[in-house]
């Protein structure tokens, strides 16, 4: 399955520390719908794609040039 970048690098890096801080938060908590959103937003950073911003049509990746 291909996804189309639409998440910049430094969209990356935020989403990877929430996913961090997520996953801190479900062990924590023992909490299975936390570790579920940090699996989410881990994914969505190793991806580089944004469901979210796939529905908007919004991307945050520069314009590259021909």
């Amino acid at each position: 399955m291909k996804f189309k970048k639409n998440i910049n690098t430094t969209g990356r890096i935020v989403r990877l520390l929430i996913a961090i801080a997520l996953f801190a938060y479900a062990l924590w908590k023992m909490s299975w719908i936390a570790l579920l959103a940090a699996l989410f937003v881990l994914f969505e950073s190793i991806m580089s794609w944004c469901v979210i911003y796939q529905l908007l049509g919004k991307s945050s990746c520069p314009i590259k040039k021909k």
